[in-house]
């Protein structure tokens, strides 16, 4: 006996189940999907100068202004800075070997990495110094309050 499908909706041919996922709707979002896809971008390898010329002959359906948000993310990170700051020579798409890092660019990324411990030792100071100002205000309500009581009590009938 022959079993009957009995679903309403047409099912799309198997081909088109597997289709490639949908693009990206956020900077964050491609830039997942290009750490998956690319061994540099995973890897936080320096990139090529031109990569986003690259990406766009390898994938020219991208948004170029998400792209550009993408590698913005990626080339600031820390990670990518800490690489830049000790690297060599760039990498492409492929994962071959392109130009090579200049002294301009490894300094560049030092001082940014140097620049951001320096801001974030002053926002943790700042923290701890906010901290502190918020305890010594507790504890000086909790004396005033223990004045208070000591004052009803020794003024109050009983």
């Amino acid at each position: 006996m022959k079993s009957m499908n009995t679903s309403t909706t047409p099912q799309p041919p198997a081909e088109e189940q597997s289709a490639a996922p949908a693009a990206p709707n956020s900077a964050r979002a491609l830039l997942k999907q290009l750490q998956q896809q690319f061994a540099p971008f995973r890897d936080s390898l320096p990139l090529s100068i031109g990569i986003d010329k690259q990406l766009i002959a390898a994938q020219p359906e991208l948004n170029r202004k998400l792209m550009r948000a993408a590698l913005g993310i990626h080339t600031s990170s820390q990670r990518y800075l800490r690489a830049m700051e000790k690297a060599t020579v760039r990498y492409n798409l492929d994962g071959s070997t392109g130009a090579e890092v200049t002294d301009e660019h490894r300094k560049h990324a030092k001082e940014t990495l140097a620049e951001r411990h320096k801001k974030e030792m002053e926002r943790r100071k700042a923290e701890r110094a906010a901290e502190r100002e918020a305890a010594a205000a507790v504890e000086a309500d909790r004396r005033r309050a223990e004045k208070l009581q000591a004052l009803t009590a020794k003024f109050s009938k009983k």
